[in-house]
C-alpha cells in the first residue's frame, strides 16, 4: 500500500484556496487536491487564530463568520492539527528561523507530521533545512 502524502498548508494558502486565488499554481493545486482526497491535508490550529486576527484587522474578508468558515473547512476534509507541547518545543528550537511565532508553529507542525509544507512565504521556503516544502505559486 502506498503511503499517503501529508500536506500542511500555511495560513495564506488556506485563505487563497478558499478565495479561489489564482496565485495557487497548477502543480500545487494538484498536490493539494490529491492530499485532500487521501485525507492527508492539514493545517495548524494556529492558522485559525491568524485568520481571526487578520479579519479583526480588516486585512482579510471572509464570506462566512469565522466559526462557520472553520467548521465548513473541517467538514470538507481539512484536518486541524492541534498545537501540542511537542510542536511548541520544536518551534522554539528551530535554528536560524525568523521570529514569527505562527510561522514557527506551522513549520514545526509540518516537521512533526513529516509533511510537506505548502507556502509562498519566501522566508519559510528559503530556510536552510532539508524538510520538504512546496511553493504554492508553482
Amino acid at each position: 500500500m502506498e503511503c499517503r502524502r501529508v500536506i500542511v498548508l500555511d495560513t495564506h494558502v488556506l485563505v487563497w484556496l478558499d478565495e479561489g486565488n489564482q496565485k495557487v499554481g497548477t502543480n500545487s493545486r494538484r498536490l493539494i487536491d490529491d492530499s485532500l482526497r487521501e485525507d492527508a491535508l492539514g493545517v495548524s490550529a494556529i492558522s485559525f487564530w491568524e485568520v481571526a486576527m487578520l479579519v479583526q484587522k480588516g486585512r482579510v474578508e471572509l464570506k462566512l463568520d469565522l466559526a462557520d468558515w472553520r467548521r465548513e473547512l473541517l467538514e470538507y476534509g481539512l484536518e486541524e492539527i492541534p498545537v501540542t507541547g511537542s510542536i511548541g518545543i520544536q518551534a522554539a528550537g528551530l535554528e536560524n528561523f525568523h521570529g514569527d511565532p505562527a510561522d514557527r508553529l506551522i513549520t514545526a507542525t509540518a516537521l512533526e507530521r513529516r509533511a510537506t509544507l505548502v507556502t509562498a512565504d519566501e522566508r519559510m521556503l528559503g530556510w536552510h533545512s532539508d524538510f520538504p516544502r512546496q511553493d504554492v505559486r508553482s
